[in-house]
């Protein structure tokens, strides 16, 4: 059957390549753009026992062992060639041995490049090494022809080790979620899949075990373990009722939670599904260099073999096998292993680091968004500040029921997800069912209208109230706080008002985006007063209050036409118009709704603001290490290439610009993962 090349969404190759071969051998197919394991609605991330074996233990020993037996017989035919000399050590012995020597780490790479141009592609690096070292055997060149290919085996599996490497971190994450849970039937106890636990399951979690799906607290109370959700390992006490999700671990006594959410649908794994699909999102830089690979080999491989027959035009005495070692040194330097490998995993490096500090990226061409970024504009409700609200007076008019209308406001109140509805709740309490209340209807950014007893109810801002030409008496700039005016029957009832806390990283935050030289705007629909007030608490440069969500887009459309690249943070819901126009968009508060992991770019996990400035540290972290790598090969490789094409380099050098440039890169390209942010 004919083979059909595979390509990403990008029109990348992600065959018949060596970034296919180490990444197969690092068992990380998923991270070239394979779908995702776990596309079926299963997890087969795992071998049967649970385990990644990829590259551990005997395997790793397994992948060095060609390099070692070459290892070997170099040394040994060097030795004899020039320190021990041996009559027998000459002619077709000599010659065997280099050949033996060169078999486990050249055959394989002989096979590649045939399998590759059977496949239909011919210009691959298997090739580039083949022609090389075979034609350096063809000018007796035997040393050198079996160390080019030893030390490009070594760097291979060095490349394979630093692959597997970014996998097991990105696997960290994605191994948060137990394949089994024990549930109760009957009053006993049983073990099954989490995949086949139903809704309204009973789940027994014991301390120390780590929470299948998303569910309600049925005990009392419970501490949890939030790291794999947040990156906090600090205990999070959740009460008789609460949202408990898959990923927290129980910390001490037995806890009972009823199954809410489907085991594909759980909050865990729609970031097992992000993280695991970040990677195909390839950030430009990337992009560039596969697309650079692409044309560059074939161009190496024609200017080699003009290096090797051109010369016979223009110089006196033309020597075909000087020349054929100038254009076979060409060909070893010239190989794009650095580049190819590097790149990608300081990519990984930086969503890996990311992961563990509770931020997921949705590609690594956010990565790159997020170091451009220049100015932050954010929500205030939820993003700069708790979102917890409490009422802290009501004021009614004379000649009112407070308690008729507390009833009506908790009532339609009920009708929104408005963190200002819960504190109205918790005031008021539960909500009175005998209330009739009629034709509820929200009107974006002013608030809720109903029908009560055969009266309009308005319950909002004081938009709302002008709205419907009711009249007031009172100046609502003078009160700092959050306003919910109430009107009745169209007279003005009274108001209510509610204070949010401000965020305890909340001004660090502002203070490590000005370090960097990032800008801040706040956006929001609550009064100005409060805006402001927030705003100069923190030291944020610009505040805008009492905006409709087409107010905000405009806002952004004003920032954007001073060329700034702009972040929003929201939501990721209700933002959702101004998260679509800013370059990038982050949504705060990863554990609170679903809609944020779809809609928005960057998610923060645990609410933190401080992990703003944090991104957008990794973000720049990781495009300085790539385009040091981008440097640091080409710069070397473009004067190894002149000195090799000059006659002045041999293939000892070229393997340094090759092997010895790509492992330089490697290991800058893993720095990523162990840098503190």
């Amino acid at each position: 059957m004919e083979h059909k090349h595979r390509y990403d969404a990008q029109g990348r190759q992600l065959c018949c390549t060596q970034t296919e071969k180490i990444y197969n051998q690092a068992g990380a197919e998923d991270l070239i753009g394979k779908a995702p394991a776990s596309s079926h609605g299963h997890d087969h991330s795992h071998d049967e026992d649970g385990h990644d074996h990829s590259t551990a233990g005997s395997n790793q020993m397994q992948l060095f062992l060609p390099a070692l037996i070459s290892f070997i017989l170099l040394i040994a035919a060097i030795a004899m060639d020039n320190w021990i000399a041996q009559s027998w050590f000459k002619d077709w012995v000599r010659t065997g041995w280099y050949i033996l020597a060169y078999l486990p780490v050249g055959f394989p790479v002989i096979r590649d490049a045939l399998k590759s141009i059977a496949k239909g592609e011919i210009f691959s690096e298997f090739l580039l090494m083949s022609i090389a070292t075979i034609g350096a055997f063809g000018i007796k060149e035997y040393p050198e022809a079996v160390a080019v290919m030893l030390f490009y085996a070594v760097g291979e599996v060095f490349q394979t080790l630093a692959v597997s490497r970014a996998k097991s971190n990105i696997k960290a994450l994605l191994d948060q979620r137990p394949d089994e849970v024990t549930i109760l039937e009957n009053g006993k106890s049983k073990v099954i899949k989490a995949a086949d636990a139903g809704i309204g399951a009973i789940i027994q979690l014991k301390p120390g075990e780590k929470l299948g799906l998303d569910g309600e607290l049925l005990s009392e109370q419970g501490a949890f373990n939030t790291a794999a959700l947040t990156g906090e390992s600090k205990p999070d006490t959740k009460m008789k009722g609460d949202v408990v999700l898959a990923g927290m671990i129980n910390m001490n006594t037995v806890s009972l939670i009823q199954v809410t959410t489907a085991y594909q649908d759980s909050k865990l794994s729609k970031i097992l599904e992000l993280v695991q699909n970040a990677t195909a999102q390839k950030a430009p830089t990337e992009l560039f260099i596969r697309k650079f690979a692409k044309i560059y080999t074939p161009i190496v491989v024609f200017l080699a073999i003009g290096i090797c027959l051109l010369p016979y035009l223009f110089v006196d005495q033309y020597v075909f096998s000087e020349w054929l070692y100038r254009a076979l040194v060409f060909l070893v330097i010239s190989c794009p292993c650095a580049l190819v490998i590097s790149i990608p995993l300081g990519y990984f490096g930086g969503i890996g680091a990311a992961s563990r500090n509770g931020i997921l990226f949705k590609g690594s061409n956010f990565l790159d968004a997020m170091a451009a970024i220049r100015h932050v504009v954010m929500d205030k409700t939820g993003t700069m500040t708790a979102g917890v609200f409490k009422v802290q007076e009501i004021k009614l008019q004379a000649g009112y029921d407070e308690a008729r209308i507390l009833k009506l406001v908790n009532k339609i109140e009920s009708h929104s997800s408005h963190p200002v509805a819960t504190a109205i709740r918790e005031y008021v309490g539960p909500i009175d069912e005998s209330v009739d209340l009629n034709t509820i209807e929200e009107i974006p950014g002013h608030g809720l209208k109903a029908m009560a007893d055969g009266k309009v109810l308005l319950v909002g801002n004081f938009k709302l109230l002008d709205k419907f030409n009711v009249v007031y008496d009172i100046d609502p700039n003078s009160i700092v706080y959050t306003t919910i005016a109430i009107a009745l029957d169209g007279k003005f009832v009274g108001f209510m008002t509610i204070a949010d806390s401000i965020k305890a990283d909340a001004a660090l935050t502002i203070q490590l985006l000005h370090k960097l030289g990032v800008k801040a705007t706040m956006l929001s629909g609550d009064k100005t007063t409060v805006v402001a007030y927030v705003a100069k608490e923190l030291g944020i440069d610009q505040a805008y209050g009492d905006l409709l969500p087409e107010d905000k887009v405009n806002k952004v459309k004003e920032i954007k036409g001073l060329n700034e690249s702009v972040a929003f943070v929201g939501d990721g819901v209700n933002d959702a118009p101004v998260v679509a126009l800013s370059d990038v968009g982050i949504a705060m508060g990863g554990l609170g709704s679903d809609a944020t992991i779809e809609t928005a770019d960057v998610v923060i996990q645990d609410d933190k603001p401080s992990k703003i400035p944090m991104a957008i540290r990794i973000g720049k972290e990781t495009k300085k290490v790539v385009y040091q790598n981008i440097g640091l090969a080409f710069i070397v490789k473009g004067i190894v290439l002149i000195l090799g094409a000059g006659g002045l380099a041999t293939m000892w050098e070229a393997v340094f610009a090759d092997v010895g440039v790509s492992l330089i890169a490697i290991l800058n390209a893993i720095r990523i993962q162990k840098m503190k942010f």
